[in-house]
């Protein structure tokens, strides 16, 4: 059984969870999540928690509990507090700036790269263009975001230029050894 998956996951006020057939719907001021529930899956509510309990008692089963209450208490987060990722951009030059809801990126090719952000997905561009963050309430979508983003120009290990989480350690290689 998983350990995770035996925790209940509390209902904030102003959040309401609805349970129709096998999708959970969690509505909450940040925005309204959906998540298809598996049959392997029991949700049990009352309103001001909900418990995932597995179906049958295997492995499989555990697996999967720990899986969808983890997805569901991201959903109650999401939708009460949201999720923010911050990111730097390094290199001399490299840049980003915010145009609407248009993220605009210098990172030294000979035209700007452009990424419109989803809707519900806001940015935060620090003083110099060299911090910006992402945030949103579902994390999955704010995470791929963040990796296509990352994917313009992802760090090379020889100098550590391009665009990295704040977080990310970029693991340099040691250059060429000169020649007699």
């Amino acid at each position: 059984m998983s350990r995770i998956g035996k925790k209940t996951i509390a209902i904030p006020k102003g959040v309401t969870v609805t349970l129709n057939d096998d999708v959970i719907v969690v509505k909450g001021p940040k925005g309204t999540l959906s998540e298809r529930l598996l049959p392997i899956v029991k949700i049990e509510m009352d309103e001001k928690e909900i418990k995932v309990k597995p179906a049958k008692d295997d492995r499989e089963a555990g697996a999967f509990q720990g899986t969808i209450r983890a997805l569901l208490a991201n959903m109650v987060t999401g939708v009460t507090e949201g999720f923010k990722k911050t990111m730097n951009i390094v290199g001399v030059g490299y840049r980003v700036s915010l145009e609407g809801k248009k993220l605009v990126f210098s990172l030294g090719y000979s035209h700007p790269v452009e990424f419109a952000l989803p809707d519900g997905y806001t940015a935060e561009v620090g003083d110099k263009g060299i911090v910006f963050s992402v945030s949103g309430a579902d994390k999955r979508v704010l995470g791929q975001i963040c990796a296509t983003i990352r994917g313009f120009k992802p760090p090379e290990p020889y100098k550590g230029k391009g665009i990295r989480y704040s977080n990310e350690k970029v693991r340099q290689k040691a250059g060429k050894s000169g020649s007699k």
